[in-house]
């Protein structure tokens, strides 16, 4: 099954003297972890900064839209309102002038009624006069009849 041995894995132990010297070998491992490590660091400080602009920038944006949004919508409101009032104003104006247009029909009612009251009084009188003039005759031809031999 196995034939041959896996080959044993060797590493480099430091010295006491290269321990106590970080910078030693400016281009060995520890540098390259170094550099990436700033690397790293500057890259999410930019990423930050990036974020966080971006992040302003949706912040007024948004609010923009809420204000363009809120202005539409008040715009309608606006124009309802004013429409409201106008409508009142009318209604107003009608309210006087159907109360108007009673008070003138009263008035011809009243005159109207004053006019059929005369001419019924006239009739009244016309008929009177009509009785008082049969009367008239009426007592006439009596006394005629009377002094008639």
């Amino acid at each position: 099954m196995f034939t041959q041995p896996l080959p044993v894995a060797r590493a480099r132990v430091l010295s006491p003297a290269e321990i106590e010297r970080p910078n030693a070998d400016p281009s060995g491992l520890e540098a390259s972890l170094l550099q990436l490590i700033q690397d790293h660091h500057q890259t999410s400080l930019k990423l930050r900064d990036e974020t966080e602009k971006a992040k302003n920038d949706a912040i007024r944006t948004a609010m923009r839209v809420s204000d363009l949004l809120v202005d539409t919508v008040n715009g309608g409101v606006q124009e309802a309102f004013i429409n409201e009032k106008r409508i009142e104003l009318e209604s107003r104006a009608l309210t006087a002038t159907v109360i108007r247009f009673a008070k003138q029909t009263h008035q011809w009612l009243a005159a109207s009624h004053a006019i059929n009251t005369a001419i019924k009084e006239i009739g009244d009188f016309e008929n009177w006069m009509k009785t008082m003039d049969f009367d008239c005759r009426s007592i006439n031809a009596a006394i005629r009849n009377i002094h008639q031999p």
